[in-house]
């Protein structure tokens, strides 16, 4: 029977464990410029815009049903997900940090689109971006090896969880939504959204489960963290690329 390894294991002498080289971390950020275009991270389909805005009323079932899509189509949201619970072995611990997160994501959600608080996109989705690469190299244990210990993962998940939660809230209070029904169609979005949260998380856990079983995982689990650092950099270079486009016509 295999061992199973506990959450926070000590560093293995394995090249899964091996700190992040410089020389990597420019590589992720050379790939930046080469992004075409621009892009939101909270992106929404053009006919779900479409309805968003023109429908007023209580519409629990059809919100509910939007909020999962976003968080199943969410790139940004998986991709933070997944370095989180990379090295989560146990339920618990799994349950733990995704609660952190949703709650989080909750909060920002609902009282950010009742308060009005609105930020500007393109910034919040860079942040996103950040969230990604952070957890990407806290699995790497490069804060570890840099700075001698790791920012508080627990703080970090609920931190970053709100700063996704005010993505969307930004992105739907630019949608106009009708006041009317505001509120519980918004619980409604947000379950939708958790609702998507435990599916597309389920399919994760799935597939990491049997990952893991194989030898190739210790071999393989550094270079996907580089991966998905690398792929953190470039959300993050969507964004900013945006945001100073908009900037130069706006001026």
């Amino acid at each position: 029977m295999r061992s199973v390894p506990s959450l926070h294991p000590q560093p293995p002498r394995s090249p899964g464990d091996r700190v992040v080289p410089l020389r990597l971390l420019l590589l992720a950020l050379l790939m930046v410029p080469l992004v075409p275009g621009v892009a939101l991270a909270h992106g929404v389909a053009s006919g779900d815009k479409g309805y968003l805005q023109e429908v007023s009323g209580v519409l629990m079932i059809p919100f509910a049903y939007l909020g999962a899509k976003h968080m199943v189509t969410g790139y940004d949201h998986l991709l933070f997900l997944l370095g989180v619970i990379f090295f989560l072995y146990r339920l618990k611990d799994v349950a733990l940090y995704v609660t952190l997160f949703a709650v989080g994501h909750s909060v920002t959600l609902i009282s950010g689109v009742l308060a009005g608080v609105s930020v500007n996109a393109f910034v919040i989705d860079a942040i996103i971006g950040l969230s990604v690469v952070y957890k990407a190299l806290d699995n790497l244990r490069a804060f570890e090896r840099w700075f001698g210990r790791a920012p508080n993962a627990r703080v970090a998940t609920l931190l970053f969880g709100l700063f996704h939660g005010l993505g969307l809230a930004t992105k739907i209070q630019d949608f106009q939504v009708s006041p009317e029904g505001l509120l519980p169609n918004l619980v409604a979005f947000n379950v939708g959204v958790e609702l998507g949260q435990v599916l597309a998380l389920s399919m994760i856990l799935i597939a990491m489960s049997y990952w893991r079983r194989l030898p190739s995982f210790g071999r393989r689990a550094w270079g996907a963290n580089v991966a998905i650092m690398a792929a953190g950099f470039v959300l993050m270079g969507y964004q900013m690329v945006g945001y100073f486009i908009t900037r130069s016509f706006t001026a």
